[in-house]
Formats: C-alpha cells, structure tokens, sequence
C-alpha cells in the first residue's frame, strides 16, 4: 500500500513561509496499491485534493472518495479537483448523509451563490453513495467505517486495509464529548480502538496541545497526549500527527515531535507531499 499526503492542515489553510515544511493544504489522504499504480482512494476532500492532479501525470482520477464528514475543510478541494473535472473521469464518492438524497449533500458548499456550479456541474463520472458503519470494499481496499464524536454533523474514522498492510484515519476526533475519560483528554472509546487497533499506521487528529485543549474543549479535537496514549494502547506500528493546527509553524511541530521522543510510541508529522509505503 502506496499513501500520498496530499493535505495535513485542519480548519483552514495555511500559506506562508512558516508552514511551508509540513505544508498548508487541508485533509486528503490518497492511497494507491502500489507504487506502480495511480491512486484510487482517497480520504477527505479539503484542498489538498488538488494535488492529487500531479499524482496522475494530467490522467483522469478513477476511483472513490471516502468524505469522514462535510465540514469546510474536508470538501473544499471538490471543485478545484482538476483530475476528476474532466471528461473520461470516474468519482464515486462515499459521505455522512443527514436524509435526503446523497447527491444533495453538498448543495450547501457548492451551489449557487455560494459557488457557480453545483456538483452536478463537474465533468466526468460523478456518483454519491451514503456512508454508514460498518464493513465496505471499495476499490479493492477493506475499509471499516466508524462513527467518531465531531461536533456539527455526523462524522466517520476509518480502518483501511489491503490484507497485507494496514492504516487508520481520525483526522477530526473530539473524544472529550463522550467524558474526560483517564487522562482528561476523553475516553478510549470502543470506536477508535477497534479503528486504531494494531494498524501498521495511525493518522490521528493532533491540533491541540494538553493545555490548548483544556480552553477548547467544545471545538471537537483531540491533544497530542491523547493520540499518542490511544496509539499505545491499540498496539500502533507507527503515528502521524494529523490534522495540525492552522496557526502551528513547522518549528512547533517539529518540538512537539520532539517532545514525543523516547516514548513509547513511534511518533512523527504528517507532511504534505511525503509517500508512505507499507
């Protein structure tokens, strides 16, 4: 299994020199077989979707989108994806619906006038298939969808496998909303454990620090300290702190890492741009 960092910032972008290392793009997770294959599954739609374009060498992108769930910066790389706006591309996109049709789920965040197409404007081969939990093959992956506490909407972690290698994706994780659970930073919820447990990796929502998190406990994120107690528990090969903060420089990441050293845990930060084999 082939990952592409296409995204790793949360809430909102952010450009600058002082982020350019672990990069400014928000969540999109792409994922490809091997090496020598295009990517086919992708992980949240934020603006790090377009760089998914470069991924393909200007061929069209075939194959699913999995949105965890719809906030801004998870679905506003949609219409800037230049690889599956063309024609002879296929989209098949996986997303939390609040009832009505799948293919409205979007109507808020691109339609008229808050955007000038919806998504039916979009070329290519666009379908919209409601995300529930529980088992699902897509594109040749097993991925096991589970529902996570993320305020706003309904929101999903999931546990991707290919029967060799394994990964999980929490990008936006607010255990704190189910109780302060051990440690304070909220409980180790059945959920993430069965979507955490023994993976080759983990990205895990890391936007607050312990103290951060103490004055925010409403925002729906997770600390650093709980990403790193909850990879240790479900046996993780390896975490990525994910979903950084948009004001956090490269310098801070890199001291929070630092900080996680000699623990007992393999931790380190998602960077836009890396490609992980597993």
């Amino acid at each position: 299994m082939l990952v592409h960092l296409c995204g790793v910032r949360g809430s909102t972008p952010a450009p600058g020199a002082p982020f350019a290392g672990v990069g400014g793009h928000t969540s999109c997770v792409a994922l490809a077989h091997d090496g020598d294959e295009p990517p086919c599954l992708l992980l949240d739609g934020g603006t790090g979707l377009r760089n998914v374009a470069a991924l393909l060498d200007g061929q069209p992108f075939a194959g699913s989108l999995l949105l965890g769930h719809l906030h801004w910066d998870h679905t506003q790389g949609l219409p800037f994806f230049t690889a599956g706006d063309q024609p002879g591309a296929r989209v098949d996109v996986h997303l939390p619906v609040a009832g009505g049709a799948p293919e409205h789920a979007l109507d808020g965040l691109m339609s008229p006038p808050f955007f000038p197409i919806s998504v039916s404007g979009l070329r290519g081969q666009w379908s919209f298939h409601a995300l529930e939990e529980g088992p699902i093959e897509v594109e040749g992956f097993s991925v096991l969808v589970r529902e996570i506490p993320h305020p706003g909407g309904q929101a999903f972690g999931f546990r991707v496998s290919d029967g060799r290698r394994s990964m999980a994706y929490l990008s936006d994780h607010g255990p704190i909303a189910l109780g302060a659970g051990p440690d304070g930073w909220g409980p180790y919820h059945d959920a993430a454990m069965a979507l955490a447990g023994g993976v080759d990796l983990l990205f895990h929502d890391a936007q607050f620090t312990a103290a951060e998190l103490a004055t925010r406990p409403h925002f729906g994120h997770s600390c650093i300290d709980y990403a790193v107690e909850l990879a240790r528990r479900s046996g993780v090969g390896r975490l990525l702190l994910y979903h950084h903060d948009p004001t956090r420089t490269d310098d801070e990441v890199a001291a929070l890492v630092a900080s996680c050293a000699g623990g007992p845990v393999d931790v380190g930060a998602a960077r836009e741009g890396d490609r992980i084999t597993l």
